[in-house]
């Protein structure tokens, strides 16, 4: 009873010394937790440098200078211009080039994707994935050369058809026609969904094949009822950057087309070039406004599907 009743004695004061660090132990730890937020959050901030005078400031400038007349007056006439005319069948015209091409891109990226994936020859891996990084940032006036020398009214491609006795050209194909910004965009989104959709077709488990195999489905039922709702998610986010990134090319359709085709990067580098009345480049700006907003759209849509697909993907 004796040691039974110093134990009694003795365990308040080494609870109570126990208590005493307790305390110290929970005002350190939140301490420890808010020091590395704040150093994690310090490593983001040459990112967000970069996007806000980059990005925020000029989207910003745009778009208070769109609610401007050249006077600087508040006024709504630069959209409502925008939103009539060529200006309005530019971004008609600017919508449909991008869907097509990005329709074309995506379904040709995602069966050289599963190519490459299921390839066992790590060199044809390589080069493919090594060429369309290079190919994926590869545009403007050099791409347009090179289209006018191989596929032009007298590029080499061109001539060799029609001296085997195909025309081209004859029979209705342009290359400066929204057909032939279809084609040259290609060169470009296509290894970019390659570069996309490798990843995901990657994160396709075996076990799920032989899952599906062992309860006697085929390979086609594995991708009908398996494998393309799974990958559907990525595929819908990569259409989705194929899009924005045609919507927006402007350096090749200036190149190939030098303004014949009413699009709404090349309208607006008009407005803003001087190449039109004075004052209208604030009507320039209202069409960007509008660019921007089509790619926020875009943007958003992109964000969600991304992250109903990373839920599978981790």
């Amino acid at each position: 009873m004796a040691v039974i009743k110093s134990a009694k004695d003795t365990s308040p004061g080494a609870l109570g010394g126990l208590g005493s660090e307790t305390p110290q132990g929970k005002d350190a730890a939140p301490l420890h937790k808010r020091r590395r937020r704040w150093q994690n959050g310090l490593g983001a901030v040459p990112f967000l440098a970069y996007v806000g005078i980059f990005l925020l400031i000029p989207a910003i400038s745009v778009v208070t200078t769109a609610f401007q007349d050249a006077h600087g007056k508040p006024t709504m006439a630069n959209f409502n211009e925008a939103a009539h005319g060529i200006y309005l069948e530019s971004f008609i015209t600017s919508i449909k080039l991008s869907f097509f091409s990005a329709v074309i891109a995506a379904i040709v990226g995602i069966l050289a994707a599963l190519a490459v994936t299921t390839t066992s020859n790590r060199i044809v891996r390589s080069l493919v994935s090594a060429g369309s990084g290079v190919f994926a940032n590869t545009g403007g006036v050099p791409l347009a050369f090179s289209f006018v020398a191989t596929v032009g009214n007298f590029g080499v491609l061109t001539v060799f058809l029609k001296s085997a006795g195909l025309d081209i050209y004859a029979h209705g194909f342009s290359l400066y026609s929204v057909m032939g910004l279809t084609i040259v965009y290609q060169y470009f989104l296509i290894p970019l969904m390659i570069l996309i959709m490798i990843p995901p077709i990657q994160a396709l488990r075996k076990e799920w094949v032989d899952a599906s195999e062992s309860l006697g489905a085929s390979r086609l039922q594995f991708w009908r009822w398996v494998g393309i709702p799974l990958l559907m998610p990525p595929i819908l986010a990569a259409f989705i950057v194929l899009f924005t990134d045609a919507f927006a090319a402007y350096a090749t359709a200036e190149a190939l087309t030098s303004g014949t085709i009413p699009l709404v990067p090349i309208e607006v580098g008009s407005l803003i070039s001087g190449n039109v009345l004075a004052g209208q480049a604030n009507l320039g700006d209202a069409l960007g406004a509008g660019m921007i907003v089509v790619v926020m759209i875009a943007g958003l849509l992109y964000a969600y599907v991304q992250r109903r697909a990373s839920r599978w993907l981790r």
